[in-house]
């Protein structure tokens, strides 16, 4: 017994002094001075640098040339440059999804003639992200109002959100693009009225008696729209100069598909899925405009349900299983 409580005093002697080595040390290193203290990470700061970027000499937007001979012009774009350059996280993102969504979105701009670079527009929009639904309830690729969706021919009801189908919603908004551009005669203001409204630019160009975007003043977010736009297509058009690195592996997929037509009602969308080859969770991704479990279609109407091409699902679904209750 004598033993065993000596040995226990003895383990607690040791611990209490390698705790207070422990804390000793803890305290030595936080009052080293400012000498002492010279070549912590010196290492780390001698190789990380942050440059200021160089300015191309030309630049487009929808081949109208940008006045980067302007020095108010320049610096707003070199303001975004620095933005989406050293917000590494968010622009290599955008570089991810690209990879899967403009294939769908350029091939449609081309087919409805509004320029290419309006897929960037949609990226600052959105963010790429299908499912995106602002503050004030746009929704989509396109950032539609409910209202706007519906004048451009896009269903939107409780069941049925088209706003988030990818290729309708880049039809209809090539559609506004297009009648913007009959209003006001160059792309650049057409980039800026998506944002702030037509009826806002048309104002603003009266008021101050302007005839160009970039003689307008506007408020904060308007006024740096499409110099984020034209940030994001020079970064992405050559992210090897910025930084960027990545294997085309790295990139998100763009998965081929295949379409379902349904012209009557659908009960459950789940069993729908398994039918086909696929879960629910894959259904919705690939038709976020889906917005009910189930589909009334009260006038019958055709739909094309989108899901992945045979041979591009390559793993096993889970089934529900009914917990087991004992009873007591």
């Amino acid at each position: 017994m004598f033993k065993n409580n000596a040995i226990k005093n003895i383990t607690l002697t040791l611990a209490l002094l390698a705790c207070g080595y422990l804390v000793a040390q803890l305290f030595n290193y936080s009052k080293l001075s400012d000498k002492e203290s010279e070549h912590l990470g010196t290492e780390y700061m001698d190789k990380y640098n942050v440059y200021a970027l160089k300015m191309p000499n030309k630049l487009f937007f929808s081949d109208e040339e940008v006045p980067l001979d302007r020095w108010d012009v320049k610096e707003s774009f070199d303001r975004e440059m620095l933005v989406n350059t050293y917000w590494q996280s968010q622009t290599l993102l955008f570089l991810k999804r690209a990879n899967r969504y403009f294939p769908i979105i350029e091939p449609i701009l081309k087919k409805e003639g509004v320029p290419d670079d309006f897929k960037y527009l949609a990226l600052i929009e959105s963010g790429l992200i299908p499912t995106v639904v602002s503050p004030a309830g746009a929704v989509g690729f396109w950032q539609f109002m409910s209202p706007t969706a519906k004048d451009y021919k896009l269903e939107v009801n409780k069941e049925v959100d088209e706003r988030y189908d990818i290729e309708k919603s880049t039809r209809a908004a090539c559609k506004y693009l297009k009648d913007s551009y009959k209003k006001f005669g160059t792309w650049a203001l057409v980039a800026a009225s998506y944002n702030a409204g037509r009826t806002h630019i048309h104002s603003q160009m009266k008021l101050q008696d302007a005839g160009t975007y970039y003689d307008l003043l506007l408020g904060e977010e308007p006024g740096r729209y499409l110099f984020r736009i034209l940030a994001a297509k020079r970064i992405m058009e050559n992210p090897d100069d910025f930084g960027f690195r990545f294997r085309d592996s790295d990139l998100y997929p763009n998965i081929p598909t295949r379409k379902i037509k349904v012209k009557g009602a659908v009960k459950n969308f789940a069993a729908f899925a398994k039918k086909n080859g696929v879960n629910y969770k894959i259904l919705k991704f690939f038709n976020p405009w889906l917005r009910k479990p189930y589909l009334t279609n009260k006038y019958k109407k055709e739909y094309e349900i989108t899901l992945p091409a045979k041979g591009y699902i390559n793993f096993a679904f889970s089934e529900y299983k009914k917990p087991h209750v004992e009873k007591k």
